[in-house]
């Protein structure tokens, strides 16, 4: 089988190219034409839902459409169900998907290709030992590099089951396992407990997973773990119960396993923190206390402490300059005081750099990197054992990491355990790593992954501990200063070199050597001076430029609080003036119902005035009437008082 790995291409342009060939970008070429008609209906949908995610990010979502468009409201339910993705997860989500349902869509758009590309041919293979490639012995091994060229076959004619197949050093090999194995995934939780990995959700396809898997490292068999709620009261098992959730941590605590954060397609306000109980395969969620962190779905570079003895958060306020803000990163503690940050990435890049928290006095610090300086990568898994710290797998946005790396905490030096060659698990993003140990020598276990499709393998390292005591760079920096030393001297320092590695930092160790070679290492100690100068100058012109931007902000406050000043008493006079006018607008309002009052009354007096004219119109009509004239009991009779004349009886 042939897998083609997209090169030459960045965020977004990729995902632009993806679109175009799926057929959402525009594009009118053969290759992208009726292309979304070749994926299953539920591929087809997410990855709709994806685009929609992209381009309409920040976007209202649109009303939802009437149940009985099933083609309408199918694609409205695919988008509904993102959530807040946000929008560059949705790009590499988007790729990623495509990749894995046609590998080779990146090589049916030559007009878009711009690198090279790299095939891994792997035959079918057997039970039994593999490489990461994919191949399995006694079946022989292809790789083809960029080149061209076959790089190695190999044949063995004994298979060796189990963890006893690991018996390289340094070289990842792929044990035999049994079992029904896990849903292929990345972005998933791994730790160890009494001789079994234990495995929960992570990420396939865009959708979360809340399955508990565990592999006896004894046997190497996986098992699906039926877990179940601790709480008796059905309406609240539910709150126990892990719900499905990726790029969470799985931390071994006293033979339980606790369960930290995650995302979630509905995310909580807070981090929650669950605990699996091995023995009684039951979950149940804990109460902490403190102000626990927001579960944001941004970069941060916020810190919190969880104290597991007390389930008590804290909030880290460090001094120093903090890792900027950043996502899928590794993290490691060292001789229970050191707190080391590597990776990770933010929206744009990856980073390659290390940051150390004291956390006796609470400080961060960068210090200098030393031996092979790892490249930018994001995405990948670490492990300690003892004082290195193993690195695995990432990404920068183009390619997968190959190089297994290594660095001695104590010394800060790193060093490349090994590498493997074209697209495999190992070289992948969101996958696992985590330490055992098999008849008395350490083991490092890998899991899962993404690079270009979902892994479910399992993959195992025999570290050889090159770098246990000092690197290469740092043992020759020492030899060099103690070989004019008397043989005595020698002696005294070794010992301290074997009792004091494990658990101190760089600086117990330099401190131990340059105080037995303090007479001979004047010119070291004026070239350190000069440097400690050097880095004083930086420093006072750093806090220099800090103390200018403090004074212009303070400037600028106290300008901001004049204005507010100023802008306080304008307030206070427009409010005085509204209570006149409403003060004048009230009497108004008095004077209006005064004149509506005159005014009834007017029309009144009009009705009067007229029914008074019209009287006086009737009786001067009477008066020129001449019957009424003569009767002297008439009108005229009866206005001037004198009584009409009675008839006579």
């Amino acid at each position: 089988m042939a897998v083609s790995a997209s090169s030459g291409l960045a965020y977004p342009e990729k995902f632009t190219a993806a679109a175009a060939y799926v057929g959402f970008g525009g594009s009118q070429n053969s290759s992208s034409i009726g292309a979304i008609s070749r994926f299953p209906n539920d591929v087809a949908l997410l990855l709709y839902g994806l685009y929609q995610q992209v381009r309409l990010s920040g976007l209202a979502m649109s009303r939802k459409p009437r149940a009985w468009n099933a083609v309408e409201h199918g694609k409205w339910t695919s988008w509904d169900g993102l959530g807040n993705l946000a929008s560059t997860e949705a790009m590499r989500l988007f790729v990623k998907i495509l990749e894995e349902e046609d590998p080779a869509w990146y090589s049916r758009t030559p007009e878009l290709v711009e690198g090279p590309i790299v095939d891994v041919e792997m035959n079918v293979t057997k039970p039994g030992l593999r490489l990461p490639d994919g191949n399995s012995h006694p079946e022989p091994i292809s790789i083809i590099a960029e080149s061209g060229n076959m790089l190695e076959t190999q044949d063995k004619d004994v298979i060796l089951e189990g963890l006893a197949a690991v018996s390289i050093y340094d070289q990842w090999i792929g044990p035999s396992v049994s079992g029904k194995y896990p849903k292929p995934r990345y972005k998933h939780g791994a730790a160890i407990v009494q001789d079994k990995m234990y495995v929960f959700g992570g990420n396939h396809n865009g959708r979360y997973l809340n399955d508990l898997q565990v592999l006896d490292l004894k046997t190497l068999t996986w098992t699906k773990v039926e877990a179940k709620s601790a709480v008796e009261d059905s309406s609240l098992s539910n709150t126990a119960v892990p719900v499905s959730c990726a790029g969470h941590s799985l931390v071994s605590w006293e033979n339980k396993i606790l369960l930290v954060a995650g995302h979630l397609k509905n995310p909580s306000e807070y981090v929650t923190v669950r605990e699996f109980d091995p023995q009684t395969l039951q979950w149940s969620k804990l109460n902490t206390h403190g102000k626990a962190p927001d579960e944001k779905r941004s970069l941060l570079n916020d810190l919190h402490i969880l104290d597991l003895e007390t389930m008590t958060w804290n909030e880290v306020d460090a001094i120093g300059q903090p890792p900027s803000p950043r996502m899928d990163h590794t993290a490691a503690i060292h001789a229970e005081r050191y707190l080391l940050i590597f990776g990770g990435a933010s929206y744009a890049t990856c980073f390659s750099d290390l940051h150390v928290l004291d956390l006796k006095i609470m400080e961060w610090s960068r210090p200098k990197q030393q031996g092979v300086i790892p490249a930018p990568r994001a995405g990948h898994a670490g492990t300690t054992i003892g004082e290195n710290w193993f690195i695995v797998g990432g990404g920068d946005n183009k390619n997968g990491i190959s190089e297994t790396l290594v660095l001695n905490m104590s010394t800060l030096v790193w060093s490349v355990v090994t590498a493997v060659q074209g697209r495999v698990p190992i070289a992948s993003e969101g996958l696992s790593l985590v330490a055992s140990s098999y008849t008395g020598e350490d083991i490092l276990l890998s899991f899962g992954g993404y690079n270009g499709r979902y892994c479910n393998d399992v993959y195992a390292l025999k570290p050889s501990h090159k770098t246990t005591l000092q690197s290469k760079i740092f043992e020759e920096s020492v030899a060099e200063s103690v070989a004019g030393l008397p043989t005595n001297a020698t002696r005294d320092i070794e010992p301290e070199l074997d009792t004091d590695q494990d658990g101190k930092v760089r600086e117990i160790v330099m401190d131990s050597i340059d105080s037995r070679l303090k007479a001979r290492t004047e010119e070291t100690y004026e070239q350190q001076l000069a440097n400690l100068q050097g880095e004083k100058e930086e420093l006072a012109m750093i806090l220099s430029k800090e103390q200018s931007q403090t004074s212009q902000l303070k400037q600028e406050l106290a300008e901001a609080a004049t204005q507010n000043s100023e802008l306080m008493k304008e307030l206070q006079s427009i409010r005085s003036q509204l209570a006149a006018e409403q003060s004048r607008c009230f009497k108004l309002e008095v004077d209006v119902a005064e004149m509506r009052q005159k005014l009834q009354t007017v029309e009144s007096l009009q009705n009067e005035v007229e029914l008074l004219r019209r009287q006086k119109a009737a009786l001067e009509q009477a008066a020129m009437t001449p019957t009424q004239k003569q009767g002297s009991g008439g009108v005229w009779g009866w206005l001037a008082g004198t009584p009409p004349n009675k008839p006579s009886p």
